[in-house]
């Protein structure tokens, strides 16, 4: 039965579909405000997503603008540095406020926290199709094992991740592929830190020929586990159709690789325990692949591509695009669709540079031996060091270090 202490309602304000940080985010924001919300999810509560589980600066203002922050940190794993290891094993340690929560944990407080201000939670329910009037989405049907229901809404809002079913009943898919592909572990090995001091309080990330197209990464989650895992970006090209295919790699020969070419990867998981499954998930970046909205529906979060593509990171930006959702509506609460989704554009497209430098910096994955060159500059050079550390707090464009004009003025600084 879905969470739910009464019968399924048949209407709200908003229908938000997808309870994951962008969802949630949402659904907070407009309860608060004295909307009745609807918050769906195909899975009970709490519940597992594969994901790096790295919370950087703008998932820090995030949570403080939603205000779970504290409860966020008592429960996360907090670390001072993000080790940048290029391929001949240099590397480089940019200090940034980051830490480290396991999804199932971090999305279950934004769910609870979106219930306290008043959105109601349906789970498991799983998006079928939208309702419609002529063009405009008046609500949706959703699926609760072999029942069907239908909820009408003045609005629904999809967050529904990169998996495109949803998109594609929707009518916002513009491409079905994803951007890139991500493999994780959780790995219990309690000698790592003795062998490796910084394993604890640093997110490690290392690029390598091996690689290629992508990077690995070793992440301390709290109770003395460790997420390991590797990604692809880029991993698929577009074709005509919109399907795309898959670049030839095999994801899990990657993630074999980078435990043995990195060392603490290979110690980690030599003498660790793994805790659960291997896991695999899609990416969708950079704000592209799917339309933002149409009339009496808004998408958002990684639907839309809200993950950046240089570093993986989305659990921040798809908060931030959930919010900006749930403020287009509010500002305009009573004006036509066309003014919704142009004010829920327009505060999307102020975002779109910064996702465009993300992309550009990107090749770095391509062109590991960039990492390197960036990495030996950083360790001479102070001014260097702060502008990676600027691109974690979003103050620097990651561009200033991998476009061609960037690295020159690297070069000779």
């Amino acid at each position: 039965m879905p969470e739910s202490s009464s019968p399924l309602p048949h209407a709200c304000d908003v229908l938000v579909v997808g309870a994951g940080p962008a969802g949630s985010a949402c659904a907070q924001w407009l309860a608060r405000a004295g909307w009745d919300v609807l918050l769906a999810d195909q899975q009970a509560f709490p519940r597992d997503k594969v994901c790096g589980d790295g919370l950087i600066p703008d998932t820090h203002a995030a949570l403080r603008r939603l205000g779970v922050y504290d409860e966020v940190a008592a429960l996360a794993t907090p670390v001072t540095h993000v080790r940048c290891v290029g391929p001949r094993g240099g590397h480089v340690e940019v200090p940034g406020t980051l830490s480290v929560l396991p999804r199932k944990t971090l999305d279950h407080v934004l769910v609870r926290a979106a219930q306290r201000a008043g959105a109601r939670l349906l789970a498991p329910l799983r998006f079928e199709s939208p309702l419609l009037d002529g063009d405009r989405v008046v609500g949706a049907r959703l699926r609760a094992g072999d029942v069907l229901h239908d909820i009408t809404a003045r609005w629904v809002v999809l967050a529904t991740g990169a998996v495109p079913q949803a998109l594609m009943a929707a009518g916002l898919c513009d491409r079905h592929t994803p951007s890139g592909v991500a493999l994780r572990a959780y790995v219990r090995n309690d000698t790592l830190a003795h062998a490796h001091p910084f394993a604890r309080s640093q997110l490690q990330m290392a690029w390598h020929g091996r690689l290629r197209g992508g990077y690995g990464w070793i992440f301390p989650a709290p109770g003395g586990l460790y997420n390991i895992g590797a990604g692809l970006t880029g991993s698929h090209i577009k074709q005509r159709n919109g399907k795309g295919r898959m670049q030839p790699r095999n994801l899990r020969a990657m993630f074999d690789a980078f435990c043995e070419v990195y060392a603490p990867a290979a110690e980690l998981m030599r003498g660790g325990e793994l805790v659960g499954e291997v896991k695999g998930a899609p990416l969708r970046c950079s704000l592209l692949g799917a339309r933002w909205s149409r009339p009496g529906l808004l998408a958002t979060g990684e639907a839309i591509g809200s993950t950046y593509a240089f570093s993986g990171e989305g659990i921040g930006k798809a908060m931030e695009t959930g919010l900006l959702a749930a403020e287009a509506l509010l500002q305009s609460r009573d004006a036509p669709d066309g003014e919704v989704q142009q004010r829920y554009a327009a505060a999307l497209g102020a975002l779109q540079p910064k996702f465009d430098w993300y992309e550009i910096a990107s090749r770095v994955n391509v062109h590991p031996w960039l990492a390197d060159f960036v990495v030996w500059r950083a360790r001479r050079s102070p001014r260097i060091l702060r502008r990676m550390s600027g691109v974690l707090e979003e103050t620097q464009s990651p561009g200033h270090l991998f476009t061609v004009r960037g690295m020159t003025k690297l070069m000779f600084e």
